[in-house]
């Protein structure tokens, strides 16, 4: 594999990094002033972690490690809280850094942790699973999670860089590389059908972390989610088309307590949603079939009963789309072309998980 490198334009441009055997150009993002770095890291990234560390004392870098729980467990106040004392025991000032390495929920904390001491030091993103890559690792978003819903405090604050190393992918285990296609393959929908078309004509490659095929939607996934926050950082318009599927993603994820994949939810939302469009009037009957098509060819689930309509609507109306009392989805007229639909009723609401939970 070559080299990629994307650039996110804006104000504030910062490059993404593809490639295998990549990891310690990490540093190389870091300004040259910086004196000392916490990295922030899952337990299942060690080995990464230690390299990281050798490469920063190359240049007369103090490392303060602090690992972080897995999963959505990570992204907490205390967690957070517990970051800033380790900072501000170590002096750190403005001119320091914070590293994350692992998965979306680490880069999620990491970059909050970073945007908010001293009201934002600077961050690196090492992005270790595949949903971290195609996903949380770009764009600036960050945030922790509360007890009423995810992401619901946070704040955007962009990267000096991000580091996808292809080859951390094959420590994954299989379950989290099948979750990360799921944002992938929304990328697909939204705005480039030939990761669908990669999907369905090699479903196994797809799968396969040593595969170009893989590294071919991983680029692809990127370079979708680059042009749209490049445009659009703090979801003014434009870029909610990434929520793609992510308003009922979010409520399965909140009533089961964080227990799913959120690739997995992103999967079953995008088929609900397309549901809703059909219901709605703008997406085709072929189109909607291709969606249940295309996750279920790599094994990703399209069908969810797990709690009540009512709950899960009330878990909608947290989304941050929804303005007052009024739900915003983001739609499909057709594959690459979304729209948003606004205020459904919610019989059509109803109708639509009925249709995703038999």
């Amino acid at each position: 594999m070559s080299d990629v490198t994307l650039t996110v334009a804006g104000e504030t441009p910062y490059d993404v990094i593809i490639d295998r055997n990549v990891l310690n150009r990490a540093v190389t993002l870091l300004r040259e002033d910086v004196q000392r770095v916490l990295i922030v890291h899952a337990a299942a990234v060690v080995d990464y972690v230690e390299a990281l560390r050798e490469a920063l004392h190359e240049r007369d870098i103090s490392v303060l490690l602090y690992p972080v729980p897995d999963g959505e467990a990570a992204k907490t106040i205390d967690v957070a809280a517990a970051a800033w004392s380790v900072m501000g025991e170590a002096e750190f000032t403005r001119s320091d850094a914070v590293i994350a390495v692992g998965g979306g929920a680490v880069t999620d904390v990491g970059g909050f942790i970073a945007a908010t001491w001293l009201r934002g030091v600077q961050v690196v993103q090492v992005s270790t699973t595949l949903l971290g890559m195609v996903d949380a690792a770009v764009g600036g978003k960050t945030g922790i999670n509360t007890g009423e819903g995810k992401n619901l405090v946070g704040s955007f604050h962009l990267p000096a860089g991000v580091v996808c190393d292809i080859e951390t992918l094959r420590t994954l285990p299989a379950e989290d590389v099948r979750a990360g296609l799921a944002e992938a393959i929304k990328c697909g929908f939204i705005a480039d059908p030939e990761i669908l078309r990669l999907v369905e004509e090699h479903p196994q490659q797809a799968l396969d972390v040593e595969s170009d095929v893989l590294v071919e939607i991983v680029r692809r996934a990127v370079t979708v989610k680059a042009d749209v926050v490049g445009q659009d950082l703090k979801e003014s318009g434009l870029r909610e088309i990434l929520n793609y599927g992510h308003t009922f993603a979010h409520a399965i994820e909140l009533v089961e307590n964080y227990s799913w994949r959120h690739g997995d939810a992103v999967a079953v939302g995008c088929v609900f949603v397309a549901e809703l469009a059909h219901r709605a009037g703008h997406l085709s009957r072929e189109d909607l079939d291709r969606h249940r098509r295309v996750f279920q060819l790599v094994g990703l689930p399209i069908t969810y009963n797990g709690a009540k309509f009512e709950e899960l609507l009330t878990a909608m109306r947290r989304d941050k789309k929804t303005r007052g009392t009024m739900l915003r989805f983001v739609v499909l007229d057709e594959v690459g072309r979304p729209t948003r639909l606004e205020g459904p009723s919610q019989e059509l609401l109803r109708s639509s998980y009925e249709a995703i939970s038999s």
